[in-house]
Formats: structure tokens, sequence, C-alpha cells
């Protein structure tokens, strides 16, 4: 009898670790939801806005026309939101002040048809002018339960929300992964995105692409919390308590 016991108390043991590790593995892994992973992403082109700090360089065949069109050879530009060489911030009202074509509204377009409207300007004094545009002020931030918390410059003007994590050294164990918070901002307001980065829907949702000031945070999990908070309320106390409790084991034991 003692031994069919203890093989009923083997069994529930076993059973009773089995199955918290499956929900222990759901919390923990990407992606768990689906052995095979669609492709979903489509190519992404950010939206310049307000604030953005934007390089603009115009090049043509004709050398000695196009240099009035760039900053780094036209020191007598009025232009107000020249920052730097061929560097311009977008303004409140979404424009930026270019030499010779004065303002033109950028703010709103994809990179690409921004620089269609200022070819299309430019073409009323160039024969083939040719410009690049690139955001200078790309960043994102990540905070919370990472290795590696954060602000980051992108370069190439686009990331992921998974590049953004692998930048930051990945979620600590103590990360909670179906329920990272996205705050963007649109339309001058905040917006809050939840993200679940066990389900591979996440490659379909509208924060898999992050956008230029994006912040990342991922909160810790009811056991970090709760350790947290045991310890600034109750660490003391505990330290405390445990030296009276030594201190008395050792007198009654001499």
């Amino acid at each position: 009898m003692q031994r069919q016991n203890t093989l009923y108390l083997f069994y529930f043991v076993f059973l009773s670790i089995f199955f918290t590790s499956c929900k222990l593995r759901e919390k923990l892994v990407y992606f768990n939801d689906s052995t095979t992973i669609e492709n979903n992403s489509q190519y992404f082109s950010p939206i310049l806005e307000k604030d953005d700090l934007v390089s603009i360089t115009v090049s043509d065949l004709d050398v000695e026309s196009v240099a009035l069109f760039n900053n780094s050879n036209n020191s007598g530009s009025q232009s107000s939101s020249i920052l730097g060489n061929n560097s311009y911030l977008i303004d409140e009202n979404g424009e930026v002040n270019l030499p010779i074509i004065g303002k033109i509204k950028i703010a709103g377009l994809k990179r690409k048809d921004a620089i269609i409207l200022i070819e299309n300007e430019l073409k009323k004094y160039l024969n083939n002018p040719v410009v690049q545009l690139s955001i200078l002020n790309f960043k994102i931030t990540v905070l919370g339960e990472v290795h590696l918390p954060g602000t980051y410059r992108i370069s190439n003007e686009r990331i992921t929300i998974l590049e953004a994590i692998g930048l930051a050294g990945d979620l600590k164990i103590t990360g909670v992964r179906n329920n990272v918070l996205l705050i963007r901002e649109v339309d001058n307001k905040k917006i809050e995105i939840r993200l679940d980065l066990t389900s591979k829907e996440i490659f379909s949702s509208n924060g898999y692409f992050l956008k230029q000031n994006d912040v990342v945070y991922v909160e810790p999990n009811l056991a970090s919390r709760a350790n947290s908070t045991f310890a600034k309320t109750n660490g003391p106390i505990f330290i405390s308590f445990t030296a009276v409790l030594l201190s008395t084991l050792i007198l009654i034991t001499r």
C-alpha cells in the first residue's frame, strides 16, 4: 500500500512538472503558436513627420547650376531651417525651406513621394535633377526588462520590433513577452500598441515595423514585481529579524 502511494505521489509530481513546463514554455518562447511562420510583411517606408531632421542633397549633370541648391555650396542661403550641410528641420507646418525653391511641404509623405515632389520643383531650374533624402534623427528607445535598455539611432530608417529587442540584448527572463507596450506619437497624440511576442500574429501587427521616436517598454512579470516590492518594504525588517534570530541561536547553543 505504501509503495502504491509512493507511485501515485511520483506520478503527481511528474505531471505537475510536465504541465508547469508546458505553461512556462508558452510564456517564454517566441512564436510558439505555430511551427511555420509566413512572411506577410511588405516593404516599409517611414513617413516624414514634423520636427524630423532630414538631409536633402541635389545632384545634376550641370555641376555649377546644382551648387545653388545645396547648403554646403550656398552659404548665403536665407533658409532659417538650415542646421548643417544639406540638413533641414521640418517645421510645425510640415515644411522645409530649400534654397531657391523656398518652402515645400513634405510632412506626411513617404520618402519616395517627397523626393518626387522636390525633383518636380527642381525641374523648373535643372534638366535632370536627382534628390537624395534621408532622416537624420530616426531613433527608437527600448526600456524595461531588457539587458541593454537605451536609445538607438537607426541609420537605414527601417527596424522591426524584433530587431529593436535584439539591439537591446533580448528580454530578461523576468520580462513579460506577451504584453510588450509600444508607445507611438500620431497626430501629436501618444497611442499605445500592445504586442504579443509569443504569437505569429506579431508579423501582421501595425507595430511590427517601428517608426522614428517609438518607445518600446517591456514590463516585469508578477514574480519580479513582488520580489521588488518585498525588498523595498520588508527587506530591512527581514534582515533585522534574521540578525536577531541568529544572535539568539548563538546564545542558546553556547
